[in-house]
């Protein structure tokens, strides 16, 4: 058996970053930016009001001071002109100030009588004035590689960007093996259950960027399985659910051998998720999943998420972790890294008493899974665990 991290290290040797597509920005959330983008123009392209006032000169400004309204500036609608001393352009949030003016006194601090204003004695010393370029420059970038989210959507729809270079999506194929197993909404024979790691799989990498392929279920004979794998082709990375372990009815490996895979390796010191296998077939990445629901869930955020991060272009790295203090005692963990479905609150974890690997239940419940080094000794409440959100 091997370590998660030597695993992790293997599967990413099997990758890399897929080629560069342009997407429309509207359909860029949530895509990878595989190029830095820069920015087509400055933005506020002018110096801009920042509240609804006048637009002054800011050296003549003081208490009791008069002005003569001779114009006004909305938003797309600027002054035609420049003011000169003793002069005021009424002014609006985000119109451009006119020549001559560095200055908006807010309405609040103005008496107006027809078309000449007064200051207030209580006078905001604010200047109320956006620079131009106070938010970027026109050639300023957005770099990449990022995941990108609807801030900056916003900022490149700002930048006047209409198209963005993505990473394309991974196409993930998913085969579930078993004789045992029939789809949702069938009626399973009398030693038939759902299946169901198929459609939690498609549904967790789907929600992280992944173009899934759901194939049908492979029975348990090499010609099914040859089928499956023939399904398959073209994708980046093929998922296998069950059959990955030694038994008289496990054929994965037999099948992608026949197939001429390049096995990485089989085994990882991990509970749950011990049975997991790893190479290349048919051009592709290939992971061999065990069969419990809850095995194969969970090497989906410890092994697949990251796998699918790293063919997007983004760093190769394990899932990221985090701190949180145990609410009770835990026993010493045993020879395998242990993932325990758990519940963190704030700063707190709760670990879930029952942790077999096929109920699917407790997982619905977790929110995270509390991560026990190999030979971790017991801990007790108020101790620090590290924590893998789900």
């Amino acid at each position: 058996m091997i370590s998660v991290v030597e695993a992790l290290d293997a599967l990413f040797a099997l990758v890399t970053p897929l080629d560069v597509e342009w997407v429309p920005l509207d359909h860029a959330a949530g895509r990878v930016l595989a190029r830095n983008v820069a920015a087509q123009r400055t933005q506020p392209p002018f110096a801009a009001s920042a509240m609804d006032g006048y637009a002054v000169h800011g050296a003549a400004v003081a208490p009791g001071a008069r002005f003569h309204v001779i114009g006004e500036a909305a938003a797309g609608h600027g002054f035609d002109g420049a003011i000169a001393n003793g002069q005021a352009v009424r002014i609006f949030t985000g119109a451009p100030l006119p020549q001559g003016a560095d200055r908006v006194v807010i309405q609040e601090d103005v008496a107006r009588d027809a078309d000449v204003i007064t200051l207030r004695a209580d006078l905001d010393g604010n200047a109320y004035v956006r620079p131009a370029g106070a938010d970027f420059l026109a050639g300023d970038l957005l770099g990449a590689p990022r995941r990108l989210t609807p801030a900056d959507i916003a900022l490149l729809a700002a930048m006047n960007i209409a198209r963005v270079p993505v990473t394309r999506r991974p196409v993930v194929a998913i085969v579930a093996t078993g004789d045992e197993l029939v789809q949702p909404g069938e009626t399973p024979g009398p030693d038939q259950i759902i299946a169901s790691n198929n459609h939690g799989l498609a549904a967790l990498l789907r929600a992280h960027g992944a173009d899934v392929r759901l194939l049908p279920i492979a029975r348990d004979t090499h010609a099914s399985l040859a089928l499956a794998f023939d399904l398959a082709r073209g994708a980046d990375l093929i998922v296998t659910i069950g059959g990955a372990s030694v038994g008289d009815h496990d054929l994965v490996a037999a099948a992608a051998g026949a197939r001429g895979m390049e096995r990485a390796f089989y085994k990882v010191a991990m509970r749950p998720g011990k049975p997991l296998m790893a190479g290349r077939v048919d051009g592709a990445a290939m992971v061999g999943l065990p069969g419990n629901p809850v095995s194969a869930m969970v090497c989906g955020h410890v092994f697949l998420l990251p796998l699918i991060a790293a063919m997007s272009g983004l760093s190769a790295r394990p899932a990221p972790r985090r701190s949180a203090i145990l609410t009770h005692d835990l026993t010493a963990n045993g020879p395998r890294e242990h993932y325990m479905r758990a519940v963190c609150a704030g700063d707190s974890v709760t670990v879930f008493d029952r942790q077999d690997s096929a109920l699917l239940s407790v997982l619905s419940q977790a929110n995270c899974l509390a991560v026990r080094p190999v030979g971790d000794p017991a801990r007790r409440a108020g101790d620090r665990i590290a924590v893998i959100a789900i």
